[in-house]
């Protein structure tokens, strides 16, 4: 696979404004309607080959301006080119990991192409399929979908992928990750030879550079950060806790450290869903959002967390990506993720749009491989921050400390809990937090 490439952190000595690229005018008017001037670095390194026809190669983390990057070339290319799509047979597929992100495209779609005659849909699981099957039967020039509904109507004929003429793989190193990859393989396989693709990721993995290889024809390479690149005006810092101490530590950084809304991670759908019962008895509001979550659930926490009525978010990594929420000050990642490409994103989702930005780490001493691993891909060590009470020696780079008689981990400290502070549960209970309702 030759590619030509371009790689960069800055759009250029000289600004590339929007109106330097040669989009259709009624694009033009709706990004003058909503403010934007300037595209991020992917867009304007990445727009001008899209609008030549070109297959694109694009790397770079979320929060970059992907979406918009393949959105306005795509709208440009079919509102040039007017024909009306047949039912069930959309001319523009982009195909992303969860409902969210999905939602999220659609969005921008409607945005951009409003001056358009257009017509855009969205499909996922989790709702019923009958008002999408309605939607692709009336005929849709650029189609949304997740790739599990994808292929059950598919399967059952609804949609047929034969005179598609530009396909978009999103996130698709998340996809790898979230076992969507035999999916995505059965949807490649159906698609016709002349086409055009874009293939966006935010790393590289082996299988994912596999099957760009295998998509892609003579694609030109567009890179705007190294894989696993941290954002440099995030704060990031780590708090060594036990296990069954984390939800006093985190009850403690959300009356006390973290500002603004904030989301917190957790590993598992049930962990997650602990979090919040936790919050609760602590009286602090938050909501959780992941894969078993009805989509009704997912969309009212979301949009709650948007509108400032719920602080705090607790979520697996499907929100690691693709949801675009303005304004997050604060990311806690209460367990560590075991793939530490996860982290970078996790944390992606404060200091957004030239902002600051805090990242908190909660590690036990069964995470510690989990930190070195993370700290080796983000090219630092993490700022250890051992000022709270519920420390505990868990540093896998500290000096191993001989056990004494007596009591738990650090020599006569009782329980393991160390320095000789109260017990969590009489910490800061009558203090008044920010994060509660």
């Amino acid at each position: 696979m030759q590619i030509n490439s371009s790689s960069s952190n800055e759009a250029g000595d000289s600004p590339v404004l929007f109106d330097d690229l040669k989009l259709c005018q009624p694009i033009h008017d709706a990004l003058h309607t909503v403010g934007y001037t300037t595209p991020t670095p992917i867009q304007a390194q990445a727009i001008p080959y899209v609008l030549e026809g070109r297959d694109l190669l694009g790397i770079a983390q979320t929060g970059t301006g992907k979406t918009a990057a393949f959105s306005l070339p795509i709208i440009d290319r079919l509102t040039r080119e007017p024909r009306r799509s047949r039912p069930g047979h959309p001319r523009a597929l982009i195909l992303t990991p969860t409902r969210e992100l999905a939602a999220q495209i659609l969005e921008n779609l409607e945005e951009y192409g409003c001056n358009t005659e257009l017509r855009y849909a969205v499909i996922f699981g989790g709702v019923s399929e009958r008002p999408q099957i309605a939607k692709m039967q009336a005929g849709v020039d650029i189609l949304v979908a997740t790739p599990g509904r994808l292929m059950d109507l598919m399967g059952q004929r609804h949609i047929k992928l034969d005179r598609l003429e530009v396909f978009v793989l999103d996130e698709a190193d998340r996809m790898l990750d979230m076992g969507f990859i035999h999916d995505m393989r059965k949807v490649i396989a159906v698609l016709p030879k002349e086409r055009q693709t874009l293939f966006f990721s935010a790393t590289m993995p082996q299988a994912i550079s596999q099957l760009a290889s295998s998509l892609l024809m003579d694609p030109a390479r567009v890179e705007i950060t190294p894989p696993a690149t941290t954002v440099e005006r995030i704060d990031q810092s780590l708090m060594y806790v036990e296990k069954t101490a984390k939800n006093d530590l985190l009850v403690h950084l959300l009356e006390t450290s973290a500002s603004g809304k904030t989301l917190v991670f957790g590993r598992t759908k049930h962990g997650c869903d602990k979090i919040v019962r936790a919050l609760s008895r602590a009286g602090i509001k938050s909501a959780a959002i992941h894969g078993n979550k009805s989509q009704n659930a997912r969309v009212r926490a979301l949009r709650d967390f948007r509108d400032d009525s719920l602080m705090v978010l607790v979520a697996t990594d499907i929100a690691a990506r693709g949801i675009d929420v303005d304004g997050i000050q604060t990311v806690i990642n209460y367990d560590l993720p075991n793939e530490p490409e996860s982290y970078v994103h996790r944390i992606g989702r404060t200091a957004r749009a030239g902002r600051d930005g805090q990242a908190i780490a909660l590690c036990d001493a069964s995470e510690q491989k989990f930190l070195r691993d993370i700290q080796r891909v983000i090219g630092m060590k993490i700022r250890c921050n051992r000022d709270h009470e519920w420390d505990v020696d868990h540093d896998p780079n500290a000096p191993q400390h001989k056990q004494g008689g007596g009591g738990g981990g650090r020599g006569g400290g009782g329980g393991g809990r160390g320095r000789g502070r109260p017990h969590p549960s009489t910490h800061n209970r009558n203090r008044p937090s920010r994060h509660r309702r």
